[in-house]
């Protein structure tokens, strides 16, 4: 028996450089784990999770599904579709998947490849890149950016925005009460703008798109909401994909063995990608809020509670998983890093074909490559867990 206190605490960067021991622990040890200190309970193995994230009706996400902004008690404002419940969130993601259709996905693999190779190939005569800022953090916004209709000279200035809105301290877990507004503030001329000067793109979607009330009725979304809609799309769309990308570059950098198999027969690379997502998942933690009491593993979680749904951690148990702390790009099995039920990813197709065709491209380049870590770090934030920068020393 491990006589040291099992202790996990969100904030604290030590756990988070390497959660996963703790993690084996609670599912072995506090299956239901309670954190008095930050006022959580927490569900670890992956029958649990996975029962939990599609129960909307008891795990509600209106009132936020970072810990930060659950306790926060910040009220989240319309259209930011992460944080709504039913009947909200349903007539709002019925709107949203009419704009990620396959048609869109289709026409972007080019526009993704394109981006990509504008960003590798002037790093082919150099002795290593950085998978993160060099690829990862520059090639979803990119893409984003233009789905939306964000101007190219903007984009990055909103990503350096975005990521100071949700970076964290350790030990804090403050959260400004103007964060929502805030990130949904940078987007307001480009709305403006765009109003008066309508496109092919996202943004001019929502401007006209109406939803369907409840009662029968139809309407314009209002201008709050398409501004909710478009940080959130923008937010999500970039932080997710560039940890990704980052985990892929470490993951196979790791294993040469692995690697080569993708130099070798690249429609493995997909099976790749899927193996990333349950090794490392960019979104390992969702919060959510006990909206009735709950029994679980003999205990009553009280109506009012926090909760916090520990993906990364299901994605590694071993009563699902055989080796689960073994990097495989051959296993076959699924995960939980897109969630379940209504909330789940709905820009997983987008993130599954960019991580695939940055790889597709990387490879095409370079085949050997190894994780310069000393100058490697983490970000630091409440949503997403992964590398802010990742230089690898090509080969």
């Amino acid at each position: 028996m491990n006589t040291v206190e099992l202790y996990y605490d969100p904030y604290d960067y030590a756990i988070d450089d390497d959660p996963y021991p703790v993690w084996r622990r609670m599912r072995e040890e506090a299956p239901l784990y309670v954190n008095d200190k930050y006022g959580f309970y927490a569900l670890s193995r992956y029958d649990d999770v996975a029962r939990a994230l599609p129960d909307w009706e008891t795990y509600r996400s209106g009132r936020g599904t970072t810990l930060d902004i659950l306790s926060s008690g910040i009220e989240v404002p319309p259209g930011v579709i992460l944080f709504e419940d039913p009947p909200a969130h349903d007539l709002h993601r019925r709107l949203l998947s009419r704009v990620f259709t396959p048609r869109r996905m289709l026409a972007v693999e080019d526009m993704v490849r394109d981006f990509c190779a504008g960003a590798l190939d002037p790093l082919r005569d150099g002795d290593g890149f950085d998978f993160v800022a060099d690829l990862g953090a520059f090639m979803p916004m990119r893409t984003i950016g233009y789905l939306l209709g964000i101007p190219e000279d903007a984009q990055q200035a909103i990503r350096d925005r975005n990521d100071s809105l949700i970076t964290v301290d350790s030990e804090l877990g403050d959260v400004s009460p103007t964060v929502f507004q805030d990130a949904i503030a940078m987007f307001a001329e480009y709305i403006e703008w765009r109003a008066t000067h309508p496109s092919d793109d996202l943004m001019t979607d929502l401007l006209n798109a109406e939803v369907e009330e409840p009662d029968g009725t139809r309407r314009r979304l209002e201008r709050g909401e398409v501004l909710g809609y478009t940080a959130t799309i923008a937010g999500a769309g970039n932080e997710t994909t560039a940890r990704l990308i980052g985990a892929l570059g470490q993951l196979l950098g790791e294993h040469p063995d692995q690697r080569h198999e993708l130099v070798a027969d690249p429609s493995l690379i997909p099976s790749a990608i899927e193996e990333a997502l349950r090794f490392e998942p960019p979104s390992p933690v969702q919060a959510r809020y006990v909206a009735r009491d709950v029994e679980l593993h003999g205990q009553t979680v009280a109506e009012g509670s926090h909760m916090l749904l520990l993906n990364a951690s299901a994605n590694r148990d071993d009563s699902r998983f055989t080796d689960p702390d073994r990097f495989d790009i051959h296993r076959t099995g699924g995960h939980l890093s897109f969630g379940q039920g209504l909330h789940f990813c709905l820009g997983s197709a987008l993130a599954r074909l960019e991580a695939r065709v940055a790889i597709e491209e990387v490879l095409k380049r370079w085949t050997d490559w190894d994780v310069d870590y000393e100058n490697a770090s983490r970000g630091r934030t409440s949503s997403v867990r992964g590398w802010a920068r990742l230089p690898v020393k090509t080969r």
